[in-house]
């Protein structure tokens, strides 16, 4: 349904912005308690909404600030540096704690600059949190909804979640679109670079080409179509 993994970024980020039935499924945290998996995307929902309705053509023509609504509302929910451990694989291992960050840095702003555009095609009433069963797992919680596409099909898009050990908050560090993990796609493109060129290179392209490396890795490693 999808032709590309990749989407999935646009939808993580853009979909947030589309879920007023949030509001039905989860509470407001009162002050003192920490935000569920759930409260926290509709705290991203609802900063999103402020930020962009009303201002879709103004953030479409200045695309460093809507870099920087994205940055503000949604990277404060985000464990990129978790993300990056998972995408880097067995190679994070090898890596400094300088080279991780390096890296989470450069993979965060390529794929925001390359999907940030996607926030802007959704509207209010296309995303549906589905009822959460079961008790929260510190180390894996999903938040499941589905998002109705233009010509009326559904897609699964589920938020992954862990709780930090050190804060209690609940970070997103994965996306999975119709039982595809954007970790898991992006971790076999980064192995193969790595191994190819080293972390190091692969790095700098990301910094300099940013959004163009991403592109490369796909095609190198044959891309992923769905």
């Amino acid at each position: 349904m999808l032709r590309q993994i990749s989407l999935a970024i646009a939808l993580a980020i853009g979909t947030v912005a589309a879920a007023p039935v949030l509001a039905q499924d989860a509470a407001p945290a009162s002050a003192g308690q920490q935000q569920g998996p759930q409260q926290v995307v509709q705290t991203i929902s609802d900063d999103l909404a402020k930020a962009i309705e009303g201002h879709q053509a103004e953030l479409k023509n200045d695309k460093e600030k809507l870099i920087a609504v994205i940055d503000d509302t949604f990277l404060p929910h985000f464990d990129i540096d978790y993300a990056s451990i998972l995408v880097l694989g067995q190679h994070a291992k090898e890596a400094s704690p300088q080279q991780r960050e390096r890296f989470a840095k450069a993979f965060y702003n390529s794929i925001t600059h390359r999907y940030a555009e996607g926030l802007l095609n959704y509207t209010r009433g296309r995303v549906k949190v589905l009822p959460f069963n079961g008790d929260l797992n510190k180390s894996r919680t999903l938040v499941q909804t589905q998002v109705v596409l233009d010509d009326g099909k559904t897609v699964s898009v589920n938020y992954v979640f862990r709780q930090s050990k050190t804060t209690g908050d609940w970070k997103a560090y994965d996306v999975v679109i119709e039982g595809i993990s954007y970790i898991t796609n992006y971790r076999n493109q980064v192995d193969a670079e790595i191994k190819k060129e080293g972390l190091d290179k692969l790095t700098a392209d990301l910094e300099q080409k940013g959004a163009g490396a991403i592109e490369e890795m796909k095609q190198d490693t044959g891309g992923a179509n769905k």
